[in-house]
């Protein structure tokens, strides 16, 4: 089975070497418990290995040495600008991320369509004129620019959307449309041979839709803080809920869940894990 690293390499290490390629995985996450980074840190460390073939071993681990590195790595974004996001990227890890993402990520603004069919003034987004990937059709649809933008950029690729929550709080956008494109994304995504990663804030939308989404998609990271109200210190947690072929792994190690720590020298990585008892 071909794979691409998650570039989590404790993780890695568990699941043989990544995720199956054709993979939409969504990142369903607590405020600030992790998914952002989770994608931040996996694509650094991709783009790293991918200047740096010989880095390989040290960045990723032995586990990954069969494993494929996607061609590009395309980050979409809708309501936060490519400058927000270095900056942010900046502030939280070290310089050597900053730099590779800076130089070798693909950030894609769809804030044009995003906020167009809105009373946000084009000041307020910079948006005066539109991106150079959009038509400028005063009559263009966000949705159908994602699909697009997709059909044109996913083959051998990994692209984050960030975020659903986006796209399900927009109130232009019809959401029964949007699951059925979540699944269109799924079978094409077996003929594009990358790896698609949907983000997706908790408690943002009602149980039902969200239900709907996870059984839309292979796979399910959950990131969650601890519920333990007696402990000092919040300790980040994630969980594989749903993942064909990831889960028989973690069943065979006994691993019920990851303890994950942010640092800004290595990023979103995994310190830990709790054993099934």
């Amino acid at each position: 089975m071909k794979k691409i690293p998650t570039g989590i390499s404790a993780l890695d290490t568990i699941i043989k070497g990544g995720l199956p390629v054709g993979s939409v995985v969504l990142l369903l996450s607590e405020i600030g418990a992790g998914g952002q980074e989770f994608v931040y840190t996996s694509s650094a460390k991709l783009l790293m290995v991918k200047e740096d073939p010989s880095s390989l071993h040290l960045v990723l681990g032995d586990e990954c040495k069969e494993s494929i590195l996607p061609e590009e790595i395309h980050h979409i974004t809708f309501s936060r600008a490519k400058e927000d996001i270095l900056e942010e990227i900046k502030n939280s890890f070290n310089q050597n991320y900053y730099d590779v993402i800076e130089n070798s990520l693909n950030i894609s603004d769809f804030s044009y369509p995003y906020f167009k069919r809105t009373m946000v003034p084009s000041a307020w987004t910079g948006n005066r004129n539109p991106s150079s990937i959009f038509s400028g059709n005063s009559n263009s649809d966000l949705l159908k620019e994602l699909v697009d933008f997709l059909e044109n950029n996913s083959e051998d690729n990994v692209v984050v959307i960030d975020s659903l929550t986006d796209l399900l709080t927009n109130k232009s956008i019809d959401n029964d449309e949007l699951i059925t494109i979540i699944k269109g994304i799924r079978r094409a995504s077996k003929k594009w041979g990358g790896l698609i990663y949907l983000l997706l804030s908790k408690e943002v939308i009602d149980k039902s839709m969200e239900y709907l989404i996870i059984d839309s998609v292979d796979g399910v990271f959950n990131f969650e803080w601890s519920k333990n109200i007696r402990s000092t210190i919040r300790q980040r947690y994630m969980t594989v809920e749903k993942f064909m072929s990831v889960l028989p792994h973690l069943r065979r190690e006994k691993i019920a869940r990851f303890n994950a720590e942010i640092t800004d020298y290595s990023g979103y990585h995994v310190a830990n894990y709790e054993m099934i008892r």
